[in-house]
């Protein structure tokens, strides 16, 4: 099929042995009062995909029931991670990490937990520094008005948190976001995704409103480390 045949949101892509994975939100169950899965569409060109091949079916024993949201899949250490978001109506919205052998495999829970259970949390990303493991994540702004954007310390082997989270930046401390409520006090975050650039320097990449509408925006640490000063402008 052709990229455009594909219905998904939040698409995250995987190089991995000359081929492309890329996985994301099944555009039929993003905002049903149920969803059951992730899937996998497969390239060598980016322009002709193979699948949906489903990876990930909802087990009864898991907890999470709706908004199966942005998965994204890492090669580390042998096996592959997915770092997707879940809810439930009697759980706050939490990354959990879940593990396969192969890119395209089925993916099951390996570490829940990983983002406080009374925050509201998503979209949560990989990044290591120094060989230690990070997940940066959302805290979202329906709890806490301001949207921040926060990182926790991983065991090496993904299992768990090893540290408790801390703030790298709040949504407002961008000039250029503005507020979606007419209180003016909630401003989202969304989407974080850390980039090492030729440079040294250290990006990231997310998103929030401006004047204009939804903005993907790039914040840079002033120390080229996840807890240097992030500039947004």
């Amino acid at each position: 099929m052709k990229l455009n045949e594909i219905n998904i949101r939040d698409p995250y892509v995987l190089v991995y042995g000359g081929k492309y994975y890329m996985y994301g939100t099944r555009g039929n169950e993003c905002w049903n009062d149920e969803a059951f899965g992730f899937d996998v569409y497969i390239s060598e060109d980016l322009e002709n995909w193979s699948g949906p091949k489903t990876i990930f079916e909802r087990e009864e024993s898991f907890w999470g029931r709706k908004n199966f949201w942005a998965p994204e899949v890492y090669s580390y250490n042998g096996a592959f991670y997915m770092f997707a978001s879940f809810k439930a109506e009697n759980r706050h919205r939490a990354t959990v990490i879940l593990r396969s052998d192969s890119p395209d495999g089925m993916f099951k829970v390996y570490a829940d937990g990983v983002t406080p259970e009374d925050w509201e949390c998503l979209d949560g990303t990989l990044y290591i520094e120094d060989g230690v493991p990070y997940m940066v994540f959302c805290h979202e702004w329906t709890q806490v008005s301001d949207g921040e954007v926060c990182a926790v310390r991983l065991k090496e082997d993904l299992s768990g948190r090893d540290s408790e989270p801390f703030v790298l930046f709040r949504a407002s401390e961008a000039d250029w976001a503005v507020s979606v409520s007419e209180d003016g006090k909630n401003y989202v975050t969304d989407g974080p995704f850390l980039m090492r650039l030729k440079n040294g320097s250290l990006i990231m990449l997310w998103s929030s409103f401006g004047k204009n509408g939804y903005v993907q925006a790039v914040s840079r640490s002033d120390n080229g480390k996840i807890n240097g000063k992030w500039e947004n402008r």
